[in-house]
């Protein structure tokens, strides 16, 4: 799959590859949505704080070198609003992606789901997945207001985060 623009700006939000400086805005973004976000992301259930952010960005710089992961910001007026982005897969791309408390509810997700979808299938990918905690009604009706279409359901690794039940509900969509 070919690498992805660093920047989309798609209805009134943009996708934009991560930067160094977005770190204080991250840990300030991630900690006031802890309580919702760490119920659901293992990564933010025992709090959020700037070495993490740190940690994730360099990661992220790699990984997106590499094309490993390619993760955008979600920004809305300026403002991180969430993130998503894609994984490197065999033949395809996973997407995963999160939101901060304030946003929710407004369609951002799908939306950007839908972007990256038809970015990653513009760019070279076989297929895309979503995968989302049994549990996680809200994540799971992204991929079913695209199109997806659930082929299968796996267990998680451990440990996991709170307000999981440990089995992931997998969402495909093959190239058009």
């Amino acid at each position: 799959m070919e690498t992805p623009a660093e920047k989309y700006h798609v209805d009134e939000f943009t996708l934009a590859r991560w930067q160094f400086a977005d770190g204080p805005e991250l840990t300030a973004v991630v900690g006031g949505s802890l309580a919702r976000i760490g119920a659901w992301m293992i990564w933010a259930s025992d709090g959020y704080t700037a070495d993490d952010s740190a940690e994730f960005l360099r990661r992220t710089r790699e990984n997106w070198e590499t094309g490993e992961t390619h993760d955008f910001a979600i920004r809305v007026g300026g403002a991180i609003a969430g993130a998503i982005g894609t994984m490197a897969r065999d033949g395809g791309v996973e997407i995963g992606y999160w939101l901060a408390d304030g946003y929710t509810g407004r369609g951002l997700i799908t939306r950007a789901a839908g972007f990256l979808t038809a970015e990653a299938f513009r760019l070279g990918a076989g297929y895309v997945e979503i995968k989302h905690d049994e549990l996680n009604v809200r994540s799971g009706a992204v991929p079913e207001r695209l199109g997806f279409t659930k082929v299968r359901e796996e267990p998680v690794e451990k440990p996991l985060a709170p307000s999981c039940a440990g089995t992931n509900h997998v969402w495909r969509r093959e190239r058009p």
